[in-house]
């Protein structure tokens, strides 16, 4: 079975001073698959802060994946990488990381899926759905293209762009499982809190709906 098909809130995070704290209760929150993704720091920076986070998503039992660089991920012990259409290629960071290691890919069209499909990648990730900052310049795709892929797709696809404890369980009655976090979580005064109710009102969604069949 794909390690990811059970997991459902997946939290995107950009280097941070309380990284340790904060990703502890968001942990404890109920998020089940963590990246680190930051566009903004340098390789140094974001080594660091990937050795703190590495042993407490290993301590929680929960993936530790790092974005873009295949290389880093080996460097720091984390469970695989997620790449974007226009980074390095699913094939090379098999061939770096292993047949066993967590390789994402990002899609924005139903072309990019369609060539998505035929990769060796864990999983997918679409959208985003809504234009959201973390994706500057980028327009929203609409639910109806994550829908699709979702169908469509053998594997995990984590939708991206606005989810919310507010819209996730509408987002689940439109057809899809895996969701991928960032301002929710990230801008929250209280993480633990916020990550506990969006994982209440995921869990609830998800209850309504018929258990996904293994791959």
């Amino acid at each position: 079975m794909n390690q990811l098909n059970t997991r459902h809130l997946y939290l995107c995070v950009p280097v941070r001073e309380d990284i340790e704290s904060f990703l502890a209760d968001v942990l404890r929150g109920g998020v089940d698959v963590v990246q680190l993704r930051d566009k903004e720091v340098d390789l140094a920076r974001q080594r660091a802060c990937a050795e703190l986070m590495a042993p407490i998503c290993r301590s929680f039992g929960v993936p530790f994946i790092i974005n873009d660089s295949p290389e880093l991920a080996l460097g720091v012990g984390a469970d695989g990488v997620h790449v974007g259409q226009e980074d390095v290629t699913v094939q090379h960071c098999r061939e770096l990381l292993g047949p066993d290691a967590i390789v994402g890919l990002s899609t924005h069209s139903r072309d990019e899926f369609d060539a998505a499909l035929d990769q060796s990648a864990t999983y997918f990730s679409a959208g985003p759905i809504a234009a959201t900052p973390t994706k500057p310049g980028r327009r929203g795709t609409g639910v109806a293209y994550a829908v699709q892929s979702q169908a469509r797709s053998d594997r995990p696809v984590f939708v991206t762009g606005g989810v919310n404890a507010r819209n996730v369980a509408k987002l689940v009655e439109d057809g899809l499982r895996h969701f991928v976090v960032v301002r929710a979580l990230t801008q929250s005064p209280r993480p633990e809190w916020s990550a506990r109710e969006l994982r209440r009102a995921l869990d609830e969604a998800l209850s309504t709906v018929p258990v996904e069949p293994t791959q």
